[in-house]
């Protein structure tokens, strides 16, 4: 087993969504990043309870690129506040290697 890091986020359009996973596979950030059927956010802003379609989005990376790959998402996302969550995790080690060569 190998260790992984799996960076979550949700955007406000699948169109987002899919331009900036593309451009951080594309500065190997991420090795892989999976956009998943839009979802139903309900959460409070700006004092009124709100209730908006989303569109979450996992990154895969390392550990070592973790920061990196979080700062970047944080700069090219849309939202002021977006909600960048991560976890570090073991994984397959053939995979763990792809992913580390993707990213290195």
């Amino acid at each position: 087993m190998s260790e992984l890091a799996l960076v979550y986020t949700l955007f406000g359009s699948a169109d987002e969504a899919r331009t900036v996973s593309r451009q951080l596979v594309e500065e190997r950030l991420a090795a892989c990043a999976n956009i998943h059927a839009p979802c139903t956010s309900i959460y409070e802003w700006d004092g009124q309870v709100r209730e908006e379609g989303e569109v979450p989005v996992f990154f895969k990376t390392t550990p070592l690129q973790r920061p990196a790959l979080m700062e970047r998402l944080a700069e090219l996302h849309s939202y002021d506040v977006p909600a960048i969550l991560w976890w570090e995790m073991a994984g397959e080690q053939v995979y763990a290697g792809w992913v580390g060569g993707q990213t290195g």
